[in-house]
């Protein structure tokens, strides 16, 4: 049986690797890297095989995971592209189009894949997005790969950048870290500011995204008129809570989009022919 196999052991192959696990998903999974210390690390946790020479675990691939960052894609692309059978291969890398790897690495049919480090407790969100060629088949195994470890939602590859700046769980974590640290200042201690900001956010949330209720609804219910809640809300609105949020996603979207275009200007990219070496 052909294996999953991950090019790269970094943190996002760690998180997918242990939702992997607690799913108990079946299939082979060999992870390549040139680190030592890392390949130890996903054979101690995980009990994966792993490869440190590349053309040995692409051989055994059937399906081929591009896990690394963005300006490491070049380098892979090229020894990709001088692979002589057809592989189906899903890119993890921000702001690097299907265009770009499909004209680097031809025989390779493509699909994106953005997945969330919250996938590492089985309530991960990964966006997919397919290129036109590939087998109904292909995509569904690529489906199956990460429904093992949260919901999967199939977006146009141009709504990618905007999925990829808004969907991190680092903006629920940065939420509960402000909210606890101002509970604090008003005389709550640590450890139970901690527990209220995380109620006021994830269970709310949960109960919202469980229930058949609308959140405009929960959001009128909860602001009553006159009272704290909604003088809270107010108070944030004015001091510019809407307009952090956005000019936070913005900033976003300027760094995404500057890290992919210096790794598709890369000699790589453009001169594929021109580079050498071993990745």
């Amino acid at each position: 049986m052909k294996a999953t196999v991950f090019l790269g052991a970094g943190r996002i192959t760690n998180a997918l690797l242990a939702g992997l696990r607690r799913a108990r998903y079946d299939k082979p999974i060999i992870v390549y890297d040139r680190n030592r210390n890392k390949l130890r690390v996903v054979e101690k946790h995980y009990g994966v095989h792993t490869e440190r020479d590349f053309h040995r675990a692409v051989a055994k691939a059937g399906l081929l995971i591009i896990a690394v960052q963005p300006r490491s894609v070049p380098d892979l692309l090229r020894e990709i592209g001088k692979v002589d059978r057809p592989l189906i291969a899903v890119s993890l890398a921000a702001g690097i189009p299907l265009s770009r790897l499909r004209a680097q690495a031809k025989s390779v049919r493509w699909a994106r894949a953005m997945p969330s480090p919250a996938c590492r407790g089985g309530r991960g969100l990964t966006a997919l997005a397919f290129e036109r060629s590939l087998p109904t088949t292909a995509k569904k195994t690529v489906r199956n790969l990460f429904a093992q470890v949260g919901p999967v939602l199939e977006i146009p590859e141009t709504q990618f950048d905007a999925f990829t700046v808004t969907y991190s769980s680092s903006h629920g974590y940065h939420a509960v870290a402000a909210l606890a640290a101002a509970a604090e200042k008003l005389g709550l201690d640590g450890e139970h500011a901690l527990t209220v900001a995380a109620h006021a956010l994830a269970d709310g949330i949960l109960a919202w995204r469980e229930g058949q209720t609308s959140l405009q609804a929960l959001l009128h219910e909860a602001t009553t008129p006159g009272g704290i809640a909604a003088g809270v809300i107010e108070s944030m609105d004015r001091a510019g809570y809407k307009r952090a949020i956005a000019r936070g996603l913005a900033e976003g979207m300027k760094r995404l989009r500057k890290n992919a275009r210096l790794a598709t200007q890369s000699q790589s990219f453009s001169q594929p022919e021109k580079t050498h070496g071993r990745v």
